[in-house]
């Protein structure tokens, strides 16, 4: 979503990408690959009864607190002041919510698979749970990114906006499953590099996003950091002035101090 949203808005809405936005697209592609490679395997639930068990943890039930905390203070307080001004408001709302809309998402695939084998998925309570959960959450997330994209450019927000969401769904699913547990230190390590890949592609994407660089005028843009002219100050062209002995003689000397 990241590589395509950023090509296809640069073709079909006019909006640039340049090189370093397209090497900023690959390298958080290339972090997220290695993100999945060393990611470990979640715990195995299979049943709604295990996935109510899982959500009624304290660690879970203090993590979700937070997460609601904090997409209520978003939502009424920073977005109507800084969402048109920040691009990381409005982004920031739809990333906390996506960690209620994962979990509602893998409490309905089992439901789901809890009902093709006969069991009584429809009567449990926590079903229609993750159902109101799930819709309030997709609805929240469309809206505001709906905004964000109406505001801000569209290369610039998908790729901000993956990084968020994919922050917070790694920590929703470290806190819930403990998935840490199962983790080497060489899958830690893998972890952290890839993500700050993807940090690293999301930088070069926004930071240089005004600078006309391509591969067809590189050269040329290397070649005139190269060629930067010397500023000197008035004293140092006075004084190549007063030595210069190519000056003819019969020819009068001005010289203009400014204060």
């Amino acid at each position: 979503s990241v590589l395509c949203s950023a090509i296809l808005s640069s073709y079909l809405l006019g909006e640039r990408l340049n090189l370093l936005g397209k090497l900023g697209c690959m390298l958080s592609l290339v972090g997220s690959t290695v993100m999945v490679i060393h990611a470990p395997e979640d715990e195995e639930v299979t049943t709604l009864d295990e996935m109510t068990s899982k959500l009624k943890e304290p660690g879970f039930l203090a993590y979700a607190a937070i997460l609601l905390a904090l997409c209520f203070l978003l939502i009424f307080f920073l977005a109507p002041r800084y969402g048109r001004s920040n691009i990381l408001v409005y982004l920031t709302i739809c990333s906390v919510i996506g960690a209620f809309s994962v979990s509602s998402v893998k409490g309905l695939g089992i439901a789901i698979k809890g009902f093709f084998t006969g069991q009584p998925v429809l009567q449990h309570p926590l079903t229609w749970i993750l159902v109101i959960t799930l819709v309030a959450s997709i609805t929240t997330q469309i809206n505001y990114l709906n905004k964000s994209l109406d505001i801000f450019n569209t290369s610039l927000v998908f790729p901000i906006y993956y990084v968020l969401f994919t922050t917070i769904v790694i920590a929703t699913s470290i806190i819930l499953f403990k998935e840490w547990v199962t983790m080497t230190v060489i899958d830690i390590i893998g972890t952290v590099c890839g993500f700050l890949t993807i940090i690293l592609g999301v930088f070069l994407l926004h930071a240089f996003k005004d600078m006309d660089v391509s591969l067809g005028n590189l050269p040329q843009v290397l070649q005139n950091e190269e060629q930067v002219p010397v500023t000197r100050d008035d004293k140092n062209i006075l004084i190549e002035v007063d030595n210069s002995s190519i000056a003819p003689e019969d020819k009068p000397k001005v010289f203009m101090l400014c204060t």
